[in-house]
């Protein structure tokens, strides 16, 4: 599988010079963090502007049309009758790593039905997802870290939990994919900023605002596997006041023929119990009280029904259902006068409730598990001199866990009962840029964590920033890492594997790293390429049916994100992940980790002109190796293989107000395997209409 890599070195500048035509009209915005309280509706294409190579910045996939649609257009309002003063969100985010950001318009192009979609045509990811609305079984991983392992938010705030195991896993599913303004994926230092476990990274999802005159977006979509979605976004301000309310209802049965020996596969032939049905519900409202102060209140609500797909096992019909909750207040403030500091103040409440149920031969077996989680957080940006900034805060984190095992195995009937357990986390944060000279930053982070749980402990990071040249900048940091074993792997026995908890369970520890460079070519290309790697020591995993920790795993790898640019309403981007993550101790010593492909690849080729749209996107995944649950006749050092995907979007204006949207999907029509026996549907549609009112 190495070679993948070896190929793709040299394929990557031969896809520069073989298809100059592929550059993009794509527009990369600077976060001025002096400057955070700006609402910026118009920015400058890459022609434009000057890119300094002191920024570690860059927006992939970011894209503002030539022309306004009036479909997507969505600026603030300029009448003299409202007027409304936008305290942004904290952005003095460390910059000796990247910041990689997905805006809507790009969401949009893509037909995204899922944070999943969005996340698998970003930098560093690998998911395994099969069909729309796939399961939370299948797995996400970035820089090799498993999605445990990384941490995911909703405007600042974590919508992960302490649930670890498969049924409680961040579900990709849980938030509204119209309700979504960008993307924004961090790494490095920014993990002194928000969770100790960030081995992989931070995702943070921020949600839209409305502006202007109220407004309505509407579109429904139907499709191949019996798929149906439903979106609506309804928004605007009023004097001083903003709102966005948004659903979504989405269904697929994903059934589908599958070949002799794949999972979950019915006497028929077909792929079975891999439905899916969700519900998604989110509003915001935010009030600006004077220049100085705003407060920000939003809702997310989930409810979701779907079936399980076990890699290698027999046919298998246990179900999940996971409903969510998720609420949010921010008070956001100027201390003293200008943007020199900054003070935001949350306050937080996530629930999830997971129930799996189903037959298992003569027997059933239930297991459900309730988190409820109160968050707060204090965060302070400050200036201190114009060569010095300080982000500091503290976090608040009470998690309490109940759990209900119930099965009719006599063999089982045993470890039927309820547990309850709670959890209280403390961390005090901070992290410090220096700006030595006007071409060399440094930062340094520190986050102390109080557990009720594991104690004591403290995760430095560094990082650091050079500019050698106006268009060449080289960059590195290093984070120390924690991630705890979750109240269900320490005390809930799991009905559906059959799993022990163990209450000796150590923490995974270790650090992350990267080193990388940014190269501005031209006012037409512009690269980041960066090597990481991490070292993940007391990995958790099951041995004997048994939660343990099984040994160390070192990860190392290369990402590489392009834009390119040549003319007016084309946009293009390149991303590449090289990942190699081995297993070092055990059994398996010297074997890549289970799931996570060594290679993959993901390109795209748009035009956007008078509200017409065409886009094609490709994807290259060299296959990864077959473990967990793997069939009896598969060897532990099988791969699935590679394979290359091709996916082709639109939109056709029909009138002002109403356009059709189609996306084509896999278009070479392969069923490849995604991973570990599981198949894609081969070629599939989807075809709707977008409104806006």
């Amino acid at each position: 599988m190495k070679k993948d890599f070896l190929l793709l070195t040299v394929t990557l500048p031969s896809l520069l010079i073989a298809f100059p035509g592929l550059a993009a009209e794509s527009e990369i915005k600077e976060i001025n963090t002096d400057k955070s309280t700006e609402v910026i509706s118009d920015i400058p294409s890459l022609s434009e502007i000057g890119l300094p190579a002191t920024n570690a910045e860059l927006l992939t996939q970011q894209s503002v049309p030539s022309e306004v649609n009036p479909e997507t257009e969505q600026t603030p309002t300029d009448d003299a009758d409202i007027y409304i003063e936008t305290i942004a969100e904290p952005d003095n985010l460390p910059q000796s790593t990247p910041t990689y950001v997905i805006d809507k318009e790009e969401i949009q192009k893509q037909g995204a039905s899922s944070l999943a979609d969005i996340l698998k045509r970003m930098p560093g990811f690998a998911i395994n997802d099969v069909g729309h609305g796939a399961d939370t079984h299948t797995g996400t991983y970035y820089r090799g870290a498993s999605i445990n392992q990384s941490v995911f938010l909703i405007n600042g705030r974590p919508i992960n939990n302490n649930v670890n195991t498969y049924h409680g896993g961040t579900d990709l599913n849980s938030i509204p994919v119209e309700a979504i303004e960008r993307v924004e994926l961090y790494s490095g230092t920014a993990s002194a900023l928000f969770g100790s476990s960030a081995f992989g990274g931070v995702v943070n999802i921020i949600t839209k605002e409305g502006y202007g005159k109220p407004k309505l977006n509407a579109s429904a979509e139907f499709g191949s596997l019996s798929l149906n979605n439903q979106q609506v976004t309804y928004g605007g301000s009023s004097n001083n006041v903003k709102y966005n309310f948004s659903f979504e209802r989405f269904f697929t049965d994903n059934r589908y023929r599958v070949p002799v020996g794949a999972a979950n596969r019915d006497e028929q032939g077909f792929l079975s119990n891999a439905d899916t049905a969700t519900s998604t519900y989110f509003g915001s409202i935010g009030l600006d009280l004077d220049k100085k102060n705003s407060l920000n209140l939003d809702v997310t609500a989930l409810s979701s029904r779907r079936g399980l797909i076990y890699f290698g096992f027999p046919l298998q019909k246990d179900r999940l259902d996971h409903d969510g909750l998720n609420v949010g207040l921010s008070w956001k403030t100027r201390l003293g006068n200008g943007e020199s500091s900054n003070l935001t103040t949350s306050i937080g409440y996530n629930q999830d409730y997971f129930s799996t149920y189903g037959p298992t031969g003569a027997f059933y077996r239930t297991g459900t598990l309730d988190t409820q989680q109160l968050t707060a957080r204090v965060d302070h940006e400050w200036k201190i001199t114009s060569n010095n900034k300080l982000r500091w805060g503290l976090d608040l984190k009470n998690t309490d866990l109940t759990g209900d095992v119930l099965s009719t195995n006599p063999s089982r009937i045993a470890k039927n009962g309820t547990e309850d357990r709670s959890l209280f986390n403390t961390a005090l944060f901070a992290v410090n840029t220096w700006n030595i000279s006007d071409n060399f930053l440094i930062d340094l982070g520190l986050r102390q964590t109080f557990d009720s749980q594991f104690g004591n402990y403290l995760n430095p990071s560094v990082g650091l920033r050079y500019a050698v040249t106006p268009i060449v900048a080289v960059r590195g940091s290093w984070a120390g890492a924690q991630r705890n074993p979750g109240l269900d792997q320490l005390y809930f026995y799991d009905t559906v594997h059959g799993w022990e908890p163990n209450p000796d369970l150590r923490p995974e520890t270790g650090s992350s790293w990267s080193a990388g460079v940014d190269v501005n070519f031209s006012q037409n290309l512009i690269g980041q390429f960066t090597y990481f790697g991490s070292s993940i020591g007391d990995r958790l995993g099951v041995t004997a049916g048994r939660w343990e920790n099984i040994g160390l795993v070192d990860t190392n790898g290369l990402e590489v994100a392009l834009q390119f640019r040549i003319a007016g309403g084309w946009s293009t981007f390149l991303n590449y992940t090289y990942t190699d993550a081995q297993i070092k101790t055990g059994s398996e010593s010297g074997l890549q980790l289970g799931l996570i492909p060594y290679s993959v690849l993901q390109t795209g080729l748009g035009y956007e002109k008078a509200g017409w749209q065409a886009n094609l996107y490709v994807t290259y995944n060299s296959g990864a190796r077959r473990s967990i649950f793997a069939n009896s006749t598969d060897k532990p050092t099988d791969f699935a293989p590679s394979f290359v995907n091709l996916d082709l979007s639109g939109r056709v204006p029909l009138t002002s107000n109403l356009g059709l949207t189609f996306y084509l999907e896999n278009l070479l029509g392969e069923q490849y395997e995604r991973v570990n026996r599981i198949y894609s549907p081969g070629f599939t549609f989807r075809v709707g209409l977008s409104a806006n009112f």
